[in-house]
């Protein structure tokens, strides 16, 4: 499939293009609409799987589908127990999304980008991202939405006056000479938790996307580099699927290290 480009610059390029729609009058605002119809898609996915499997439970012996999610139930809240010391019931359930969504969003890479973009280009879609997680606006959108479930129940736990004085009197003091250096602080940490939070998932997700690309250019190259193509591929997707876990696993834990630090008081 790469010998049809004319340089691996132009077929990296292609792969790495979102299809995206102009919002409004085509000014700033741009939709990757294949980002949004894949996160949308394996989102209705996971829940439609998980809503499917509980109306399915049964209290005898499980089937091995109701085992695989009551073992994920079950590893989910055991993590919260652990981090989470809160009033709130919410924190397992949005873990729990958190973590199937960004699985399944990562496992998108799984998919051969080569056959992939054949069969779009049969229904004339000549530019489309499979994996949403190698967009830095999915990352961000999910990092912002933690931060801003962090705020809420920072203001439900401490109330509006409790959080915003703790803006000025954490963690260095209350002394009004220490107000401006609290508040920086504060302000430094804030901006800091989303963006690592949405960068170290985007990175390495897109890092792993390139990598399938640059072993996907190895097929241009006749018999020998089609082969070595593909035991290459194979050995990379191999350990690519501790890559798609791990960082659904990281992304879980800091979603309930913020929730709860979003509650604790100073």
């Amino acid at each position: 499939m790469a010998a049809s480009y004319e340089s691996p610059s132009e077929y990296i390029q292609h792969h790495l293009t979102f299809l995206t729609k102009p919002v409004g009058d085509g000014g700033f605002w741009m939709i990757n609409v294949d980002t949004v119809v894949t996160s949308l898609i394996l989102g209705f996915i996971g829940l439609g799987f998980l809503w499917l499997v509980t109306r399915r439970a049964t209290s005898g012996v499980p089937s091995k589908t109701q085992a695989f999610v009551e073992l994920a139930v079950g590893f989910v809240n055991d993590q919260v127990k652990s981090i989470y010391h809160g009033q709130s019931l919410w924190v397992a359930p949005i873990a729990l999304t958190v973590f199937i969504w960004v699985v399944l969003m990562n496992a998108m890479d799984f998919l051969p980008v080569d056959i992939m973009a054949m069969i779009y280009g049969w229904f004339g879609i000549h530019n489309w991202r499979s994996v949403p997680t190698a967009d830095v606006n999915t990352t961000f959108a999910l990092a912002l939405s933690v931060f801003a479930l962090m705020i809420i129940y920072g203001i439900k736990s401490k109330g509006i006056g409790g959080w915003t004085k703790e803006l000025f009197v954490a963690p260095f003091g209350n002394h009004p000479l220490l107000w401006p250096f609290n508040f920086l602080f504060q302000i430094v940490e804030f901006v800091s938790k989303p963006l690592s939070h949405s960068l170290r998932l985007y990175g390495n997700i897109y890092a792993g996307e390139i990598i399938f690309l640059l072993l996907g250019m190895w097929a241009a190259s006749g018999l020998v580099g089609t082969a070595f193509s593909g035991v290459l591929n194979l050995g990379w997707a191999i350990f690519h699927i501790l890559i798609v876990l791990l960082q659904a696993y990281i992304f879980m834990m800091l979603t309930i290290v913020y929730l709860a630090m979003g509650e604790e008081h100073h």
